[in-house]
């Protein structure tokens, strides 16, 4: 059967299927399965900064901010956050440029980057892979204070970022549509690749984003369930001794601790 799932997940993962999702999710006809949408996902809706009854269209639903403190940041000035609510489906150091066993799968942080010269400053430092489901909040925050450095978009195909997708479609997180953020820290530089996923219409950044970024700020945004991987400069990260793969985080939790090299 799994070939069969893997030649049906081939097919739909063209991206003008992904446009029609977009363009029906961002039409006011979408209105009415909000309701329906969030009973579906156990979506909090109290947890929303607007009443229900207020989203015009199931895209500006999904893209929903929260009430303010839902999120609270940790204190820890050295503190690396988590930019998203998520499942942890990959973490560990990066070896010889290589970030291994991410469902069984080896990735290659050069095919992540897209082959950009800084790849070599992650050649031996640490990732987490971050996957949201449909229920999580969708928002993206900046996990350190720092300057954007550099921004790049890369095209690419929209394979599902699930455990069905990361098991047996092969390494969607170098192949998928990829909004790559780089952030250079005091203790070094941090890599956000923000990862589009089947029915993502698209990875926006928020609207102002500054040249630099606080902790927690806003940063960008999907538009349905997807996969946010964060790198760490070589030598600067210290992750926290309890956190897993399996584990669930939370928006502005503690993943480990920056220092200088």
């Amino acid at each position: 059967m799994k070939p069969l799932f893997r030649l049906l997940t081939e097919l739909s993962s063209r991206k003008w299927i992904s446009r029609l999702t977009g363009a029906f999710a961002k039409s006011e006809a979408s209105r009415r399965l909000i309701p329906w949408f969030a009973k579906s996902y156990g979506i909090r809706i109290d947890d929303a900064e607007k009443a229900i009854a207020e989203y015009r269209t199931l895209n500006e639903f999904f893209t929903r901010r929260l009430k303010p403190g839902l999120r609270p940041i940790d204190e820890s000035p050295d503190a690396l956050l988590s930019p998203v609510d998520a499942l942890v489906t990959g973490m560990g150091p990066i070896q010889a440029g290589a970030m291994l066993n991410v469902k069984g799968q080896d990735y290659t942080v050069e095919e992540l980057l897209n082959r950009s010269p800084r790849t070599v400053n992650y050649r031996c430092g640490f990732y987490f892979v971050l996957y949201l489901s449909p229920t999580d909040y969708h928002r993206i925050h900046s996990p350190a204070t720092g300057a954007i450095v550099e921004k790049e978009r890369v095209k690419g195909k929209v394979y599902p970022v699930n455990d069905f997708g990361l098991r047996h479609m092969k390494r969607v997180l170098s192949r998928n549509e990829r909004l790559i953020t780089y952030i250079d820290h005091e203790c070094g530089e941090i890599a956000v690749v923000k990862v589009g996923a089947m029915n993502v219409s698209s990875i926006r950044y928020a609207e102002p984003l500054p040249d630099r970024v606080e902790r927690g700020g806003d940063l960008a945004y999907f538009e349905f369930g997807s996969t946010v991987v964060l790198l760490t400069e070589n030598g600067i990260f210290e992750p926290r001794a309890d956190l897993a793969v399996g584990s669930k985080v939370k928006m502005g939790e503690r993943l480990g601790r920056l220092h200088g090299k």
